[in-house]
């Protein structure tokens, strides 16, 4: 073989040397001060200045050292975040639309989940993330209602989309109103002619669905009527399958459930039993999961806006953190009654 074929790596072909800060400014023909500015997203920039230094960033491939920036402006532009270790859909989607808020907002998220609803793990958890140099933290998820001494906290910003009690007056709760969205579904059944209207309640040891049981409750007594039988599941569609097998069918002719799984699992049992959705018993579930338009029976339910949670749970972060003061304690969005093919007038009109 003739080695002429071979082509040798140059000896003299220098190492791609990594971009500065200062190469930035001379690339832009700016100041290192001002490229700062830039990419710290700071203000009192001319967009006409800060498109040039962008411009530059992108032609050299500019990457900002996070350690060494922290180390000069005492900002991590990092959010810690505890959340349950679940598969279920509402944490799940809270998760990534959190992720994406963050994002949007110029920080970054460090993730630590707890398998156990408690104040010695939430506590645990918290102090892990202030150890990496978090500037706030974000609670979403957890079951129970649980309390937070403010001395956990060392005045570290806390905002929550779980019910957590606490001293601190760093402390800011942001959800959905689920007592309302619950009470929208009862009025939407009612105002359609139902007067018998059961509930399947998820595990009454998370506020999400106490707090929905309570929406039925209320409502129904608002409206002058006997409750309906209350039933309860774990949050799957098995176990709403289980209950719904329970129900007397005389007892009922609609039911308002909990979340959209279990809703899928109870009008499967519906069905076995010979029961037509709606005709017979027209159902409600909750969350507006993907899959709740798709099922045979397209499914009513009480849709939640996980993205605006996530992003007013961020805003209102970034305000603590900022020093400023939360102008309220408790924020509940709205839902939003989606009505499909599940439910229909009572008594229907014969055809």
């Amino acid at each position: 073989m003739d080695d002429s074929a071979v082509e040798a790596t140059p000896k003299d072909v220098s190492k791609q040397v990594v971009p500065r800060l200062a190469d930035v400014a001379v690339h832009a023909g700016v100041s290192p001060k001002t490229v700062s500015r830039v990419v710290n997203n700071e203000a009192n920039v001319r967009p006409q200045v800060r498109a040039q230094v962008l411009r530059s960033v992108a032609a050299l491939g500019y990457r900002p050292n996070a350690a060494a920036r922290a180390l000069v402006t005492q900002r991590t532009n990092q959010i810690g975040l505890v959340a349950t270790a679940s598969s279920l859909y509402g944490p799940t989607a809270g998760l990534f639309s959190l992720e994406q808020a963050a994002w949007k907002a110029g920080y970054g998220l460090t993730l630590t989940t707890v398998r156990e609803a408690s104040e010695a793990h939430l506590e645990e958890a918290i102090h892990y993330l202030m150890v990496r140099g978090v500037e706030g933290v974000i609670v979403s998820g957890v079951a129970g209602v649980l309390h937070l001494e403010a001395t956990a906290l060392t005045d570290m910003p806390l905002v929550s989309t779980s019910p957590i009690t606490t001293e601190s007056a760093k402390h800011v709760l942001v959800d959905t109103d689920q007592v309302a969205g619950t009470r929208a579904a009862v009025r939407h059944l009612y105002d359609a002619g139902h007067r018998r209207i059961a509930h399947l309640a998820g595990p009454l040891d998370w506020d999400s669905a106490a707090r929905r049981r309570e929406g039925w409750l209320q409502e129904v007594k608002d409206l002058d009527l006997s409750p309906g039988p209350l039933l309860e599941g774990d949050w799957s569609p098995k176990s709403g399958y289980e209950a719904a097998l329970t129900l007397d069918r005389t007892s009922a002719t609609a039911i308002v459930v909990a979340n959209d799984h279990m809703a899928m699992g109870a009008i499967r049992a519906f069905s076995e039993q010979g029961m037509r959705i709606p005709d017979d018993m027209s159902v409600v579930g909750f969350d507006d999961v993907p899959e709740a338009a798709y099922q045979m029976v397209p499914l009513t339910t009480v849709r939640q806006n996980f993205s605006a949670v996530a992003e007013r749970s961020v805003r209102e972060l970034i305000h603590l953190i900022e020093g400023r003061t939360a102008e309220e304690a408790s924020i509940h969005l709205p839902t939003e009654l989606i009505v499909r093919d599940s439910t229909a007038p009572y008594p229907r009109n014969p055809s």
